[in-house]
């Protein structure tokens, strides 16, 4: 795989400016199909700590396999906030090709205030330049409608053209476990524990017979050592009758702490399914944590057809809750940390804010 980014995950990046990076695109905002979004001009001159390298990815809509990105990374936190694209809430971390960025070498901290502002006022300085305008960059938000409906709304983001700007990636190609390592992005105690999950669950769920007396021993391990308990389990409510709701009416900043799973188990049905939404076995290890409200989710936009959703039902995010794909068989270690949404009666309010902090899920299956 010669078509990966060099800088590891833990280094320092400076986003070049806007004329820079206008150079690299063709006249769709793009490099190598991926959008460079409007939503990612406010971060030029600016450093950031890379969060992984996002030399693989995830995209659900299309399957379950996991996809080969070239050239790219993820920063930490730096995820796009929807303002061009109808106000999507999803809050996706943003890709960010190689060419958008420069290594900062021997950074301790952020630069001062000061130097952001020059770096974007030079930035601003002339929209034109070979390559694309940042007219271009916004009119490569939009699609045209389809042919029911001309006038229909459809967007494209990074989310939406994931399957043009990667490639198929089999789970069982070692050289991405390879990069997963030596990129930074996991430990190589975290690889180990996931491929010795990956064979217990395998004979767990391999119908021999035995699967219940090894769900029972995993947990009682896990209970010893403060790991997180087997989380591929079926729900209780039969499929086809009503799963429950809560209405808490959560806000942001409130913070709350996830039910533990067995509780959530009991508002699942047989798919693992609470009024159409899934409950992941990704989800399962922040079970018990407390955690900030980032926001309710009442909009996204569909990645498979670039039409903005509306939400009907409860849908919330929380502050440092994403996907961490440790279970994923076809997409482990996926590093594009999408947010996972809760129910709200998933979720509890923590009655005494002040004894309470937010807590972190486990590195460890």
């Amino acid at each position: 795989m010669n078509d990966c980014s060099k800088i590891r995950a833990g280094e320092w990046v400076q986003v070049k400016s806007k004329n820079q990076i206008l150079k690299t695109l063709d006249n769709s905002g793009q490099l190598e199909r991926m959008p460079f979004m409007p939503e990612m001009f406010q971060y030029c001159g600016q450093r950031f700590r890379v969060f992984k390298r996002a030399h693989k990815t995830c995209d659900p809509p299309n399957g379950l396999e996991g996809r080969r990105v070239t050239n790219a990374l993820h920063l930490a936190d730096v995820r796009c906030d929807g303002q061009a694209h109808g106000g999507c809430q999803a809050g996706c971390l943003i890709f960010w090709k190689d060419a958008w960025l420069e290594r900062v070498n021997d950074v301790v901290e952020p630069p001062p205030i000061f130097e952001i502002a020059k770096s974007q006022s030079n930035a601003k300085q002339c929209d034109t330049v070979i390559g694309c305008t940042e007219q271009e960059v916004w009119a490569g938000t939009l699609a045209s409608g389809n042919e029911t409906n001309p006038a229909e709304v459809m967007y494209v983001c990074q989310s939406t053209n994931l399957s043009k700007a990667t490639h198929p990636l089999c789970w069982w190609d070692l050289r991405q476990y390879i990069e997963d390592y030596t990129s930074g992005n996991v430990r190589l105690s975290q690889i180990l524990a996931a491929f010795l999950f990956f064979v217990y669950s395998t004979i767990a769920r391999g119908g021999v017979g035995v699967g219940s007396a090894m769900r029972w021993a995993y947990d009682c391990f896990q209970k010893l050592r403060g790991g997180v308990v087997y989380p591929i389990r079926v729900g209780e409510i039969p499929k086809g009758m009503r799963t429950p709701a809560a209405h808490l009416n959560l806000q942001i900043g409130e913070l709350v702490r996830v039910k533990s799973y067995k509780e959530i188990l009991a508002t699942l049905n047989e798919i693992s399914h609470n009024r159409g939404m899934y409950f992941d076995a990704e989800a399962v290890p922040f079970c018990g944590g407390a955690y900030e409200v980032l926001r309710r989710v009442e909009k996204i936009i569909d990645e498979k057809t670039g039409r903005m959703m509306n939400i009907k039902n409860d849908a919330i995010i929380l502050k440092g809750v994403g996907c961490q794909a440790r279970y994923a068989q076809c997409r482990r270690f996926c590093p594009r940390s999408i947010y996972v949404y809760w129910r709200e009666i998933w979720l509890e309010r923590v009655a005494n804010e002040g004894q309470h902090s937010a807590s972190k899920a486990s590195n460890s299956p």
